[in-house]
């Protein structure tokens, strides 16, 4: 899968995800605070997005700003998004990916118990239940090529790549660039303007 380098980061809220606009409504991403008030008024009328409801958005657009390299061999014909450990989206992330594709792919969601499931995933969001095994887990999806995502606290200090924080009630994220390059893949110069920090040079995990 590949992604233009220079494309503006500009997260969208697929149609499944209860939007009322048009197919092709993009959010305004150059203020990331502007986009979460809008984000919140994509949603059915009368309901109001929960954390995890942006959350699986991000998991989505996250999708299609990184770009894996190109001699890994597809691991699958869908691009798959998956959650280790206890779940906290519920409906909302195969609602929200359901119809999708990125890369040409069909964009699935799936729910793992330990790393050695990730062979199949594109992006693995680990739960704030895997705290306590997060070094271990880390240190194994180190042999895959895979995106991970967290909000549980540090995660990106402990060699998790992009950990969801909130600033006030928003939701937002920091970026640690030296686990995403590691890794091999590549992030859009777009995508990390709206990070709230990008670490080169984390600490070394706990």
């Amino acid at each position: 899968m590949s992604h233009a380098h220079g494309t503006e980061f500009r997260p969208r809220i697929p149609p499944r995800a209860g939007r009322t606009h048009g197919p092709r409504f993009w959010f305004t991403a150059l203020a990331l605070a502007c986009m979460l008030v809008r984000a919140q008024g994509a949603w059915a009328q009368g309901s109001k997005p929960t954390d995890y409801d942006v959350k699986a958005v991000y998991l989505y657009n996250f999708g299609r700003f990184v770009e894996w390299p190109t001699s890994i061999t597809p691991k699958s014909d869908s691009f798959t998004v998956c959650v280790l450990g206890h779940d906290p989206f519920g409906p909302a992330l195969d609602a929200t990916l359901a119809g999708e594709t990125i890369g040409g792919k069909s964009v699935a969601a799936k729910r793992i118990s330990n790393p050695q499931e990730a062979g199949s995933c594109q992006i693995v969001f680990l739960s704030s239940s895997e705290d306590s095994r997060l070094n271990k887990i880390v240190e194994a999806l180190d042999k895959e090529v895979v995106l991970t995502v967290s909000d549980m606290p540090r995660f990106a200090q402990r060699g998790g790549m992009i950990q969801f924080v909130l600033e006030g009630k928003k939701v937002r994220f920091e970026v640690n660039l030296t686990a995403v390059q590691r890794a091999g893949l590549t992030l859009s110069s777009e995508l990390l303007k709206v990070a709230t920090t990008v670490r080169r040079n984390p600490p070394p995990g706990d």
